[in-house]
């Protein structure tokens, strides 16, 4: 299944990381920006084009040392219509460039709602006789606390597009212990959503001992990772919180299995704006992400082995 090819990924990179792109206007170097502007206006057209522009670059700068990006659909869709198209020839750059990608979304319905979700992000639109891929991700976080009604048309599409889904299970911001570390019968909700993982993930069996139902669990509960990881030995996760919301390395490797393998390690904002924490020129803001998603490697990698 799809996250079969994320771990090939991994392997081939030797790296355990996701680079987040969720771009705002103010990440992006001044000449950029105005450059985009001085050909659309400061409309939501021209700000779409500095974020595409903006991508690309970052893209160039890290496919040859980073298997995966993660696009936020949030930071597109603030920009209408035209982000929409952005975050859509996004991933298709990413994708030309042999990346894997995750669409954050985290959708969340039941039905044929949610059939649209996963026929949007994950598989195809019927077009009259024709079949096309709307956005075309490799995988879609979603939120299961809905119940399997929101996950089975997920796992029909995933099984015919070979694509993956990463359900909400222990997130790494600070409230989330406010409903997910609740106890029902004897565990905490975030147990309950982590065995549902493990059961719907035999749907999706995968080729490395990985389901193609993987789990988000962050990087700032340390505890808990390690506790999940022991728990659900066939959910691969997808780990935020690491850098911005202050986790490091030493918090990720309770993700890892005893190969080093079951999870990918998620920076957004540390990657992005590397160029301005480094005091880089502007025009190398591309060098600095690459710096810096390699200084991300290495430490991971000295944690986990």
């Amino acid at each position: 299944m799809a996250l079969d090819r994320l771990i090939e990924a991994i392997k081939r990179t030797g790296n355990p990381s996701v680079a987040g792109l969720d771009p705002k206007l103010e990440y992006i170097p001044e000449y950029m920006v105005n450059a985009a502007f001085d050909e659309y206006g400061q409309t939501l057209e021209g700000a779409a084009e500095a974020l595409l522009s903006f991508n690309k670059g970052i893209i160039d700068a890290i496919c040859d040392i980073v298997p995966a990006v993660k696009p936020q659909a949030a930071y597109y869709e603030m920009y209408g219509w035209p982000g929409m198209r952005t975050l859509a020839k996004t991933i298709e750059y990413a994708k030309s460039k042999g990346m894997y990608v995750i669409i954050d979304g985290k959708r969340n319905d039941i039905g044929s709602t949610m059939e649209a979700y996963a026929a949007a992000h994950l598989g195809t639109a019927r077009i009259g006789k024709n079949t096309i891929p709307a956005f075309g991700g490799d995988a879609l976080t979603v939120n299961g606390y809905l119940g399997k009604d929101g996950i089975m048309p997920l796992i029909d599409v995933c099984r015919i597009s070979d694509a993956g889904i990463f359900v909400l299970v222990k997130t790494s911001n600070p409230s989330s212990g406010d409903l997910q570390d609740k106890i029902i019968e004897g565990k905490p909700v975030y147990h309950h959503m982590g065995r549902l993982c493990e059961e719907w993930g035999r749907m999706l069996p995968g080729r490395y001992g990985y389901s193609g139902v993987g789990a988000v669990v962050g990087a700032t509960w340390p505890e808990q990772l390690s506790e999940l990881r022991a728990k659900l030995p066939h959910t691969f996760f997808l780990v935020p919180g690491y850098g911005a919301q202050g986790g490091g390395a030493a918090d990720v490797k309770g993700a890892f299995d005893k190969d080093g393998i079951g999870g990918v390690v998620n920076s957004s904002r540390g990657i992005l704006c590397a160029w301005k924490k480094e005091g880089c020129a502007p025009e190398d803001y591309a060098g600095a992400a690459r710096r810096e998603a390699l200084r991300m490697k290495n430490d991971i990698i000295a944690v986990i082995g």
